[in-house]
């Protein structure tokens, strides 16, 4: 199981699908293990009840079908499929237009999407999903990228309130991949994934969901920090050692 997850966390966001596959063809005993650890590149469906897209993943599946938040309808459609209680559900539908504001003004297009549910310990889950195409032709284009994404997981655990305090757990991962294929480039092709943890104990006077949106905001910076120094700054590190720019020769005047 160690090995596998191992793997699974080198091998390159576009073929991890087919691994996952493969992997689980080889440990059917640990299938659930690795469904719930593995993260993979995030899907889109389209709601057709209110014309808008949602992003697929194991937090709002239920067999083949995927629960929407914009109409909280299974598509395929399913007759027995999990719903969040009537509170949960208003919270729900008030972070999913919280978070589309925040994913517009941070990602400048992309899709979003929140998920809630309750969990054992009288508390709920939160997953707070983003997904941005920085490709020629995806949301928000800028031209730059042939091919690119970026898609980003938020899970918070929240605890049962005790005196107007409440724990959250929150675990992250973001998943990067990105290709470049023109003159001033050449052909580049980059791609990684980290995940991080955070724990805090906060207060309830402002809401659970200005304390969530707090810690992912927090989150996120500090991912996309860690992503800058790891991934592109290494990047740099290793092209400048491996061709390292031409000495500038000084200039030699003419005998007089």
């Amino acid at each position: 199981m160690e090995a596998a997850l191992g793997l699974m966390r080198r091998i390159h966001p576009k073929h991890s699908e087919t691994a996952l596959s493969a992997l689980l063809g080889l440990l059917p005993h640990h299938s659930s293990d690795l469904l719930s650890q593995v993260d993979q590149p995030l899907q889109v469906l389209c709601d057709v009840d209110s014309g808008k897209e949602f992003i697929l993943c194991e937090y709002n599946r239920d067999a083949d079908s995927y629960r929407s938040p914009w109409s909280n309808k299974y598509h395929p459609p399913l007759e027995d499929g999990p719903y969040p209680s009537s509170e949960l559900r208003k919270l729900e539908i008030e972070a999913n237009e919280v978070f589309s504001i925040y994913r517009d003004q941070y990602y400048e297009g992309g899709i979003s999407s929140v998920y809630m549910w309750e969990d054992e310990n009288e508390g709920f889950v939160g997953c707070f999903l983003i997904k941005k195409d920085g490709s020629k032709t995806g949301h928000g284009r800028r031209g730059y990228l042939q091919e690119g994404s970026w898609d980003a997981i938020h899970v918070i655990e929240v605890g049962p309130d005790e005196e107007g305090i409440t724990h959250y757990c929150l675990t992250s991962t973001v998943m990067l991949s990105l290709t470049t294929n023109d003159q001033s480039s050449g052909t580049f092709s980059l791609s990684g994934s980290i995940r991080r943890q955070m724990n805090m104990d906060l207060s309830i006077a402002d809401g659970h969901l200005c304390n969530m949106g707090k810690m992912i905001e927090e989150m996120e910076s500090k991912l996309r920090n860690s992503l800058d120094q790891v991934y592109f700054g290494k990047t740099k590190e290793m092209v400048c050692t491996l061709r390292p720019p031409a000495e500038v020769l000084p200039m030699r005047l003419p005998d007089s």
